[in-house]
């Protein structure tokens, strides 16, 4: 580039004329100077320039790479000593390996740079796959973007105040600093999207990994029949999920809407929800506040909560979640919040196998079925109530709101349909079993 000096302020070709300072330091006005143009016309084609992808870069001189290189070494090392003195992820003053890879991280960057003033139109894709694949780096060294975006606005910082030094000394036309900045920093915005491009693939791509890995281990945990507890470790470890002694599956309804939001569960439970019912295991449900946790991140949904079972009994503790959102979907139990299956272990027994309980009620509930629907109703009522409440009629009267003279003559009526039956223990027990599954279902078809 013509008039580019060196430090001593000597051209190429011998020291500076005064005519040469005077083009450097005129004014700005309308009038055309010597190099070129009036002001305006020059303004308006270099906004055109600079409207174009690569415009910053194609409004610098020609030449003007070759003329910076010579200074390029001397800021890459002062970028490099500033990243390494200021930025604590990079100081790594006895890593060699690490330090030499952020040096030759700088030069590219720099060299890019030039190649870039050089050829404005070059392919950029090469250079922005360099910048990606750091961004992969970082995220597979598990650091944020913050320290690399940091180490780039510093390396700018230091590149622009020595460019800035090369006109103080009267070495660069100050005429084109403005189109360089402009230049720098399109160079570092580009590097910087580039990075971050990369390092968001990484990071997808190792949540999609570990998602899969988590979803396999809800897998292992309820398998049927189970597997050893070595492969659930070491498929834990993987995914840095500590081992419990003990779990509980929950067994969720979705909402089928496709865009109602999944729930957001603790970190340190496990969740599917691509699968119907939908999964959430809970480490360790009896410590503190578990079970309070998973009935907040559910509420709104109709979930099933299994009973608390070994590690390799997952399976049988989701069987039993999804049996009891089964019977909640039906009305049979309560449709309000988390179902625990501790709290309707008998509700559960009943309906684990309703044609065995609808042979028992087959057997000794016959003599109801003659009568008229009403009677029928009270009758059953007060037979249950009194098989409940051990034999006593005022207990029965409380319950049933009815005075102790109408359970007296119900219990006659009662008496003389089943007769000595309601002295047989077995038939007793059997008959309230029966009872209470009808009357569950009679609740549940009235809802």
């Amino acid at each position: 580039m013509s008039g580019l000096r060196t430090l001593d302020g000597e051209t190429e070709t011998g020291r500076a004329t005064d005519g040469d300072r005077a083009l450097r330091t005129a004014p700005a006005g309308n009038a055309p100077t010597e190099d070129g143009p009036a002001e305006d016309e020059r303004t308006l084609a270099e906004r055109a320039v600079a409207d174009e992808p690569n415009g910053p870069f194609k409004a610098l001189p020609p030449g003007l790479r070759d003329d910076l290189r010579p200074f390029f070494d001397d800021i890459a090392e002062e970028v490099v000593r500033a990243i390494r003195t200021q930025i604590p992820e990079y100081a790594r003053p006895t890593d060699d390996m690490y330090m030499h890879v952020v040096h030759r991280g700088v030069e590219h960057a720099l060299q890019g740079f030039l190649e870039r003033m050089a050829q404005p139109d070059t392919d950029w894709e090469p250079v922005k796959a360099t910048y990606q694949r750091i961004g992969h780096g970082e995220a597979e060294e598990g650091r944020s973007l913050d320290s690399f975006q940091s180490a780039l606005r510093l390396g700018a910082r230091v590149t622009w105040r020595r460019v800035n030094a090369l006109v103080d000394a009267d070495v660069l036309p100050r005429n084109v600093l403005a189109a360089f900045g402009e230049a720098l920093f399109l160079h570092l915005d580009e590097m910087a999207a580039a990075t971050t491009a990369g390092y968001t693939e990484a990071r997808l791509h190792a949540a999609g990994e570990q998602q899969q890995r988590r979803a396999r281990l809800i897998d292992l945990l309820t398998a049927d029949p189970p597997v050893s507890a070595e492969a659930i470790g070491d498929l834990a470890h993987s995914v840095r999920w500590p081992v419990p002694r003990a779990l509980a599956v929950v067994a969720i309804d979705q909402r089928p809407e496709p865009t109602a939001a999944r729930p957001i569960v603790p970190p340190e439970f496990l969740a599917r929800f691509d699968v119907q019912p939908s999964l959430v295991v809970v480490p360790d449900p009896g410590g503190p506040g578990r079970v309070r946790a998973v009935a907040g991140a559910l509420r709104g949904l109709r979930a099933a909560m299994g009973p608390t079972v070994g590690l390799q009994e997952g399976a049988r503790s989701l069987r039993w979640a999804g049996q009891a959102l089964e019977l909640t979907r039906r009305g049979v139990l309560p449709d309000t919040g988390l179902v625990r299956c501790q709290e309707h272990l008998a509700t559960l027994l009943l309906f684990r196998d309703e044609a065995l309980v609808d042979a028992m009620a087959e057997r000794h509930l016959r003599p109801l079925e003659e009568l008229r629907p009403p009677q029928r109703e009270r009758l059953a009522e007060t037979l249950l109530c009194w098989l409940q409440c051990g034999h006593n009629a005022s207990e029965v009267a409380a319950r049933l709101a009815v005075h102790p003279q109408t359970v007296r003559y119900r219990m006659r009526q009662l008496d003389g349909l089943f007769g000595d039956r309601l002295l047989d223990p077995t038939a007793q027990f059997e008959m309230q079993l029966a009872l209470r599954s009808r009357a569950l279902r009679h609740a549940a078809g009235s809802r």
